[in-house]
């Protein structure tokens, strides 16, 4: 006698794997934005694409300069085994440097930052002599070039200090400011859709009757389309999508025409009500289906005219979950990022979990201080992919390979904080 199914994932044989089904999508990236670029000031730059480059057109710094609050001497000058008394002969202050060579025996009083006088080369700090309003004494063992910056030991003239496909981080900025750099050019934004599907939707915050029998309020189209704004994507909210297979058809065919990547969640499965994937394979073509993944599975990748197309699952759960591990990477690489890849980190398991090969599944944990003081990722319970508390009460998703069956409290596992990827 057969045997029913209790789980939805167990069907596995058919199923593309992870690994499979991101090299598939990353062979089908083609940096859309190639063509439109765009000159932007600093100020503006933070989370876009390079499109070009950034070379340092100076030293930075610029000059040797002061580590410290002190007195800038020649180390020549010192003596090797006793006090050495030099006699001040002004002073240097950031943008205020002293103008004259330093001769025999003199010291220039100098601050953090400021320029090392002409034949200086050794800075003693403040607290290290004895001074007088005209002279300073200082012990011996002052080492040559001790708290002196070299000119251009942060960036020399003809570095390239930022390439093209880089994503724009407050230090990346600061670092192209540093070399003079006040506007950069930069890939315009992606422009991306996002479509809910589902008779069941109801739009929160409408006014008038209360939720209507068997409806729910659509969460997946304000986690999706926050999630794409973090990317610095251009993003239009589409609506919902009924489910009707002439309205699910037209609504994706027109929003192909002038977005470069539609997001959908819900309609790709197998039921009566799911649309998506026939319109999708109507109105263009699907790359895959479905993968061995949980939470998820149906998930599509595929192309309506020019615009690529992400089909995600509808519990909201398994829709961030896919959009952070496939729809990201996609999203970013299409926009011109050189950097698709999340960073995974080892933590400590705080719990023991058993699953069926052959799938890649991630779970929602919170971290907390282990016992040796390393993190230890706890897992929220339930699990289940329509309980949205589980990724708001949680720091990230812990990611077991397909080739594992068993994690066992105290091994270490593959982590994935949110804060790597919802930007």
């Amino acid at each position: 006698m057969n045997k029913l199914a209790d789980d939805c994932f167990n069907q596995v044989e058919d199923l593309m794997t992870t690994a499979r089904a991101l090299e598939i999508m990353r062979q089908s990236i083609v940096t859309v934005t190639r063509d439109r670029l765009e000159s932007v000031p600093l100020h503006q730059a933070l989370g876009r694409i390079l499109a070009e480059d950034v070379t340092a057109g100076l030293d930075a710094p610029p000059h040797d300069n002061s580590a410290v609050d002190g007195y800038a001497l020649r180390h020549g000058d010192l003596a090797a085994n006793g006090p050495t008394a030099l006699s001040i002969q002004g002073r240097s202050a950031a943008g205020q440097p002293f103008e004259r060579p330093l001769a025999d025996g003199q010291t220039v009083r100098i601050f953090t930052g400021a320029v090392m006088p002409q034949g200086a080369d050794t800075v003693v700090m403040q607290e290290d002599v004895s001074a007088t309003a005209h002279a300073i004494t200082l012990p011996p063992g002052l080492k040559l070039g001790a708290n002196r910056r070299l000119r251009g030991e942060d960036t020399k003239r003809g570095d390239v200090v930022l390439q093209r496909g880089q994503r724009l981080r407050p230090q990346d900025l600061g670092l192209a400011a540093s070399v003079g750099r006040g506007e950069l050019t930069l890939y315009r934004r992606l422009r991306v859709g996002v479509f809910s599907t589902g008779d069941e939707l109801a739009e929160p915050g409408a006014p008038g009757a209360p939720l209507p029998s068997g409806a729910v309020y659509d969460a997946n189209r304000y986690i999706l389309a926050a999630l794409v704004r973090g990317l610095v994507a251009a993003v239009s909210d589409l609506g919902i999508l009924p489910d009707n297979a002439a309205a699910v058809r037209d609504g994706l065919g027109a929003a192909a025409a002038d977005h470069d990547l539609l997001l959908t969640s819900g309609g790709v499965s197998v039921g009566e009500g799911d649309h998506v994937r026939g319109a999708v394979e109507a109105l263009g073509h699907l790359n895959f289906w479905k993968v061995a993944i949980k939470p998820g599975r149906p998930l599509a990748l595929g192309q309506i005219g020019d615009a690529a197309f992400v089909g995600l699952p509808g519990n909201p759960v398994a829709a961030m979950v896919c959009y952070l591990r496939f729809a990201r990477p996609l999203i970013l690489g299409l926009a011109g990022a050189s950097d698709l890849d999340p960073v995974l980190y080892r933590v400590t398991s705080g719990f023991d979990y058993e699953k069926k090969p052959g799938r890649r599944e991630w779970l929602r944990a919170r971290l907390e201080q282990g016992e040796n003081g390393a993190p230890c990722a706890v897992l929220y319970r339930p699990q289940g992919s329509g309980i949205i508390n589980s990724l708001v009460r949680t720091h990230g998703l812990v990611e077991i390979g397909e080739d594992v069956t068993k994690i066992t409290a105290g091994e270490a596992v593959d982590f994935l904080p949110y804060d790597e990827v919802a930007t």
